[in-house]
């Protein structure tokens, strides 16, 4: 039986790969994509599990943006910004859930080298236009609680936008960057990629070279999408507690934490497993446990973070009641 199994895994690692004309290298076409399991009863419970995820999600993020669109009282820089969170939330999840839902039922989890490499580019663009957009919200909340008066006017509506779309801008440069550094390796042998999804460091750990370069180079990007923006959060946040202390009142002082709150819950999840895969050393890389943590970052963050601005916010919670027809909440 182990035998038969080598021989047809042996074929299909054959099948995906092709001759340059003039050349004795074969180079991989194709990628197979690992996934979690090889049990048909464990891939058929993941696949329910997934599902139902990635429904809430989308469910979840989609009812937000409708909420901030139709409610004018959520015509607020703030609530601008979370609906862009959730927009990106949105296509986030789907550049990797549906592919994974696929191949939990399917018999063979293969990706093209041209679908793996846009599902690298869209996946990294989105994800670090949400890392740069973290600053973007932390930037509002510290204008909020140290300019109360001045909101509306420092944050207009042309900033905002242009804060946006330089954002997304950035975001989708920098993965260009990291997706052509990695694509353009060499791939001549394995193509078994142990993720469910085209993630750059598990990719690249399969190219037939020396990578030093290119990890430099993605080191030097994950500084820019991660170190900085952390680091740029946390400056605003200590002068955003400095003017939180300052409020005389218990009352006051709780009402300007809770605003920041939502912030800092979704930007923990984000950061802290996004930084323990992009920042650790080469040296000590488990393709296994990043398939894992992986998880958090790519599909739980977009489940948790309009779960936890609807249970904390009233004006979220008065916009979906008035939607529903119950009038308004007390706020």
């Amino acid at each position: 039986m182990c035998q038969v199994t080598h021989r047809i895994m042996d074929s299909l690692t054959a099948s995906t790969m092709w001759m340059t004309p003039g050349q004795n290298q074969s180079w991989v076409s194709e990628f197979i994509l690992i996934g979690f399991s090889s049990d048909p009863t464990t891939n058929s419970i993941l696949f329910i599990v997934f599902l139902l995820i990635y429904l809430s999600s989308v469910l979840g993020n989609g009812l937000i943006i409708m909420l901030v669109c139709l409610d004018t009282q959520l015509h607020t820089p703030m609530y601008f910004f979370l609906c862009t969170l959730s927009l990106l939330d949105m296509g986030y999840v789907t550049t990797t859930v549906p592919q994974m839902l696929v191949h939990l039922l399917a018999h063979f989890q293969t990706i093209s080298f041209s679908g793996c490499l846009l599902q690298m580019y869209v996946f990294g663009a989105l994800g670090m236009t949400e890392s740069i957009l973290f600053i973007v919200m932390a930037y509002d909340r510290y204008v909020a609680i140290c300019y109360p008066l001045r909101y509306t006017v420092i944050l207009n509506w042309g900033l905002c936008i242009q804060l946006v779309s330089r954002t997304c801008a950035c975001g989708f440069f920098f993965s260009l960057l990291h997706t052509s550094f990695t694509m353009s390796l060499p791939y001549c042998g394995p193509n078994r990629v142990n993720h469910y999804f085209c993630e750059g460091p598990s990719v690249r750990s399969l190219a037939c070279m020396d990578i030093h370069l290119t990890e430099m180079v993605d080191l030097v990007l994950s500084v820019f999408v991660v170190v900085t923006p952390i680091s740029l959060i946390v400056a605003s946040y200590i002068r955003i507690a400095k003017a939180i202390l300052k409020i005389k009142s218990n009352q006051g002082r709780c009402k300007a934490f809770s605003t920041c709150a939502s912030h800092l819950t979704v930007v923990t999840f984000f950061y802290a497993p996004a930084t323990y895969i992009y920042m650790m050393p080469n040296s000590s890389y488990s393709s296994e446990r990043d398939k894992q943590v992986s998880l958090f970052y790519n599909v739980f963050t977009a489940l948790l973070n309009p779960v936890v601005y609807s249970l904390r916010n009233k004006d979220i919670k008065r916009a979906f009641l008035k939607l529903m027809g119950h009038g308004r909440v007390d706020q």
